[in-house]
């Protein structure tokens, strides 16, 4: 399985520029629609241009399964914006993408995932809320995550506005295998089990 976990997309992913540079990129912003502040949505965008990808934009919670399903199949990378992640994490359960998203990580395929995209391959997301508020149309029974990985990203850490959050976060969970990253920060994983947490 092949991920690239991030804060903020737009200062790593040049890292990546070779994953992006002519490759069809799946862009899901479906967990910034709540959001009051989506500037990361647009500067991930830019540097997908710039990157040379061709990209499919498409919201999940809105979109016909099959719609999806095709998109997903035709590209080389899905990526994932940030936003919330419960908000995230339920379109992508209750529309069966979730399964979709695995198949296709599967074949090789790139996953990158920003913020609460990163949040979600957790085994479960529960950790978050206090960064993410639950929306009240949350309609899981749970708060279990994709468990694509076995550790628990903690996005922006340290870093304003969530300064004093990550830091609570880090206190109270302090026995869960957290992995805090900051915004200039990345998780490579590439392969069964290989992870570089990338620190520069």
């Amino acid at each position: 399985m092949k991920l690239f976990l991030c804060s903020h997309f737009s200062s790593v992913g040049s890292l990546i520029k070779e994953e992006i540079d002519n490759k069809k990129v799946a862009f899901i912003p479906t967990a910034s629609l709540r959001e009051g502040y989506t500037g990361y949505v647009g500067s991930a965008r830019k540097l997908f241009n710039k990157l040379g990808a061709v990209v499919t934009e498409i919201d999940i919670s809105t979109e016909a399964y099959l719609t999806i399903q095709s998109v997903f199949e035709d590209a080389d990378v899905i990526y994932f914006t940030g936003g919330n992640s419960f908000f995230l994490i339920d379109q992508l359960r209750k529309t069966g993408t979730d399964e979709l998203l695995k198949k296709e990580l599967a074949k090789g395929k790139l996953m990158i995932g920003e913020s609460a995209g990163a949040i979600i391959c957790a085994p479960s997301i529960q950790y978050i809320e206090q960064m993410d508020e639950k929306p009240e149309d949350y309609s899981q029974e749970d708060d279990a995550g994709l468990d694509l990985i076995d550790f628990y990203v903690l996005p922006h850490y340290l870093t304003a506005p969530f300064k004093k959050v990550t830091e609570k976060i880090m206190t109270e969970f302090s026995d869960l295998n957290l992995c805090p990253i900051n915004n200039h920060q990345r998780i490579v994983i590439d392969g069964e089990g290989s992870r570089v947490i990338c620190k520069d």
